[in-house]
């Protein structure tokens, strides 16, 4: 093992910085919390294991720690989401957040699908719910959507949720090839069903006449959506072409020569 030169006064947070990227390195090589051992951990960073307990109290203050550095790239994620319609961007936003967990398991596993070691909320769950909760809330200010934004946004983001974490906790499963369109297909459920559970009546008619009532509003989205025909061009009557005079005869009313 390399030993690190002991730090001096006031270089506590250097420390603290080399220990997280030896940390963040072993994750990245094994694909499991796992490994991350302190003692592991010190021994990558170069330092003694009492130097790690110093700045972390336990394995998983450690853990946690290091799954949470790359948690900013999410709100940068759904930062870049912006779209002039607000509908829209909460579906890119549903997307980027099922990308982020699929591209970061361990991560995502760590922070998202166990409790938390301490009481309270995690700050993880805590900012994946703040960046629903401010898409949600553009769309309830324009009215697409009708009801309380942290309310809307829960049932949203447990839909998306469950999708990812079932992907990642049953990796076996004969899950569809194409992933992408699963995820949008769960966006599209969770987006758009929120949009008319928030006009529809308490009593609902039976199933047959809901179905027919469902079918006329996608036939009138639909043809609204659709672009205009171009009307055929009308055919123009044919113009006669003057006759031809034949050579050594005089055109019809034309003045003759002296």
């Amino acid at each position: 093992m390399h030993k690190r030169a002991r730090a001096r006064r006031g270089q506590g947070p250097l420390l603290r910085e080399e220990i997280l990227r030896a940390a963040e390195a072993l994750l990245a090589e094994t694909g499991t919390e796992e490994s991350l051992t302190l003692r592991a951990v010190a021994e990558r960073a170069g330092v003694s294991t009492p130097s790690v307990y110093l700045h972390f109290a336990d394995k998983e203050a450690l853990v946690e720690a290091v799954c949470l550095r790359v948690w900013d790239e999410l709100g940068r994620l759904f930062a870049a989401c912006g779209d002039p319609d607000p509908l829209l961007a909460l579906g890119r936003c549903g997307r980027a957040y099922a990308r982020f967990a699929l591209d970061h398991p361990v991560q995502y596993r760590v922070l998202m699908m166990r409790p938390p070691a301490g009481g309270g909320v995690p700050r993880a769950a805590a900012a994946c719910f703040g960046h629903m909760v401010d898409a949600v809330a553009a769309c309830v200010r324009t009215g697409v959507l009708r009801g309380d934004p942290e309310t809307l946004a829960l049932g949203m983001w447990s839909a998306v949720h469950g999708c990812v974490s079932l992907f990642l906790a049953q990796p076996s499963f004969p899950w569809p090839g194409d992933r992408e369109a699963l995820v949008d297909h769960i966006v599209r459920v969770a987006g758009f069903g929120t949009a008319l559970a928030g006009r529809l009546p308490r009593e609902l008619p039976p199933s047959a006449e809901l179905a027919g009532e469902l079918d006329d509003l996608a036939t009138r989205l639909a043809a609204r959506t659709q672009p205009a025909r171009a009307e055929p061009a009308r055919a123009e009557p044919a113009r006669a072409e003057p006759a031809r005079a034949e050579p050594g005869r005089a055109r019809p009313g034309a003045i003759p020569p002296d």
